[in-house]
């Protein structure tokens, strides 16, 4: 007689996340692990839930999230669980949670009084600890950040480390990897990574390397320069033998569209030289990021308050907008920005709005609209730039070792995360990528599509025991109707939640239950 089970997923279209073709199988889970797959008897099960007609797989694993404080505004994660995501990576983009010291937690004490976190850490080891103690509702691996390496060490300055700043900064990631970060992330557009030279990296990432981590980088160019930048990253993989990959790859501004096909090229010889490259990119033509991301380097220069002090002096500005980029002389590059975040009250009407519908009403050009936006709101302006072609984007979806990555933060239909117009990506990157690019357009099959979102990142990221649906890996598992499944939310109104996901398990326990959330925090911080 077989064993009591606590859930038994019965009849679906089982995925099993490895590029294998479905069967039609019950999953029984014990506990917070999968028990076996195959054929049992409802009798043995104290819940069963029927998965006739539906499709059945690994829980998503979002490649590229930056949840590292919204988690603890609210674990409830509803965004990112409504779309079949059980376990994230964050820390991306050179900026994470931990560690956190000095001049680096200076910098992000805005964020979290913003979202109402009163804790402070300053470790790997405090940060898992305290969501630990507070509850998650999904998973979370987390990245150290580069620009809390150097945010610690050196603060915001331009220049390059010492050799003791050097050495300081890499004994801070070697901690930081015992204490639990999964691998090094950069971001070169944002201070103060944007500060760095190509051997500082190198040196850092060959930390990784007795660990097996990976190095993940925001790249400095993803339009004019993406060539170099592309090189820059194959450098520091062959310097420091570690695993790369590219973050959210593409070709921005319509004048670099023709790259891709070269980036592709440039990624393939790497790979067949050996170099272990990979890549992530989430199913939109737009990106969004900080609306100060378009400024020069300079601009970052001393940090926040001096950046402020630039945006006011009338001769930096006349610099700035010379060294603007050449097409932000064309009304049309000014329209093709979406304010999508402010933090005052008196700007709330701009959010969703153009830079050029903003400085229409308020009859002024398109670099002073944004300079006074950036000056009221003290840098805390987010934005969506509508910048890529659709050819190169599923160009990219297509390449086999491409994981899926929606770029955003979790948050909820409600509560301190509920803040402004984020990328519709935040609630739509995974039922967009089932449902337009895999089930509509057939870009690839649903095995491969499954393959890609499930066990291809938790390789990546020496998630071992998820990314799978087989006995004794963690019961982390998604029901979805692939003839459904749609991401409904919009620039205009991105807080939608998904269609066609009703069941979500998040370590065996239902995270979303008959398509809608639970509140169930069952989720953990996840290490290698």
């Amino acid at each position: 007689m077989r064993k009591q089970i606590d859930i038994l997923i019965r009849d679906g279209l089982v995925y099993d996340g490895t590029l294998s073709g479905p069967v039609v199988a019950d999953i029984a889970i014990c506990g917070d692990r999968i028990a076996g797959v195959g054929q049992f008897s409802e009798s043995h099960a104290e819940l069963v839930v029927c998965a006739k007609g539906m499709s059945v797989a690994p829980g998503f694993i979002d490649a590229h999230a930056h949840s590292d404080f919204t988690l603890l505004a609210d674990p409830r994660a509803e965004g990112k669980i409504g779309q079949g995501v059980t376990t994230e990576i964050n820390g991306n983009c050179g900026m994470s949670a931990a560690p956190i010291y000095g001049k680096a937690l200076e910098r992000r004490e805005d964020d979290l009084r913003e979202l109402g976190i009163r804790e402070r850490w300053n470790s790997v080891r405090e940060y898992s600890e305290l969501i630990a103690m507070k509850g998650i509702a999904l998973n979370s691996a987390m990245l150290a950040g580069h620009g809390n390496l150097r945010g610690t060490v050196l603060g915001y300055e331009d220049r390059r480390p010492s050799a003791d700043e050097l050495a300081q900064m890499k004994q801070l990631l070697d901690i930081s990897l015992k204490e639990g970060a999964i691998g090094l992330s950069t971001g070169l557009i944002y201070p103060p990574g944007i500060y760095c030279h190509t051997e500082e990296l190198t040196e850092l990432s060959r930390v990784l390397q007795p660990y097996d981590l990976i190095y993940t980088s925001h790249m400095r160019s993803e339009g004019t320069l993406l060539a170099e930048a592309i090189q820059e990253v194959i450098t520091i993989g062959e310097g420091s033998g570690v695993r790369v990959h590219i973050s959210h790859i593409k070709t921005a501004g319509q004048q670099n569209w023709h790259k891709a096909d070269q980036a592709i090229s440039m990624i393939m010889e790497a790979r067949l030289r050996g170099l272990r490259l990979t890549c992530d990119r989430y199913p939109y033509t737009a990106s969004g990021t900080d609306l100060d991301s378009i400024l020069p380097s300079w601009a970052f220069r001393g940090g926040n308050e001096e950046e402020i002090r630039m945006l006011i002096s009338q001769d930096s500005r006349m610099r700035l907008r010379n060294e603007l980029p050449d097409q932000s002389l064309d009304s049309a590059y000014w329209e093709k920005i979406i304010l999508s975040s402010v933090v005052t009250e008196a700007n709330k009407w701009m959010e969703g709005k153009t830079i050029a519908q903003i400085g229409k009403k308020l009859d002024k050009d398109g670099p002073d609209t944004v300079f006074d936006i950036l000056i009221s709101e003290r840098l805390r302006a987010g934005a969506i730039f509508l910048s890529m072609s659709e050819d190169n984007l599923e160009k990219f979806l297509s390449l086999p070792f491409c994981a899926i990555g929606s770029d955003s933060s979790a948050r909820c239909f409600d509560g301190p995360t509920r803040v402004g117009k984020p990328h519709p990506r935040t609630f739509g990157t995974f039922p967009r990528f089932l449902g337009k690019y895999v089930r509509d357009k057939g870009l690839m099959s649903m095995s491969e599509a499954i393959s890609r979102i499930t066990m291809l990142p938790a390789t990546l990221f020496n998630l071992g025991s998820r990314g799978t649906i087989r006995e004794g890996m963690f019961a982390d598992i998604v029901l979805f109707e692939a003839d459904k499944i749609n991401d409904p939310a919009t620039f205009d109104d991105p807080y939608q939640q998904p269609e066609g996901v009703p069941f979500v398990f998040v370590n065996g326990v239902p995270a979303v239950w008959e398509g809608r959330p639970t509140g169930r925090l069952a989720g953990r911080m996840l290490r290698t």
